[in-house]
């Protein structure tokens, strides 16, 4: 009975990491080339246990659609130069 009990235990404490991993782990799709005029803030957040890679994303603003956020995948060219792009903007206190 004790051994039902543990093993239902476990089954449990195991479905309720699952459901934290889609809460936590936000980048499932990366998104769109952007430009770099157009980016508000851009958040760096650090890789998770159940995450493959570090978050990084970025918020848009365009007239048309206003403010927009999207997940960029890290290991893009385009990604790095932004990141380069941004804090070398950061510094100069724009």
């Amino acid at each position: 009975m004790k051994l039902l009990t543990a093993a239902l235990l476990l089954l449990f404490i195991a479905m309720c990491l699952a459901s934290v991993e889609g809460v936590k782990c936000k980048c499932s799709r990366k998104g769109p080339k952007i430009r770099f005029s157009n980016v508000r803030k851009l958040e760096i957040k650090p890789r998770y246990p159940f995450c493959v890679e570090e978050m990084i994303i970025v918020t848009l603003w365009t007239r048309v659609r206003g403010e927009q956020q999207h997940c960029l995948n890290p290991k893009r060219q385009n990604t790095v130069r932004l990141l380069k792009w941004y804090r070398v903007w950061k510094e100069k206190g724009r």
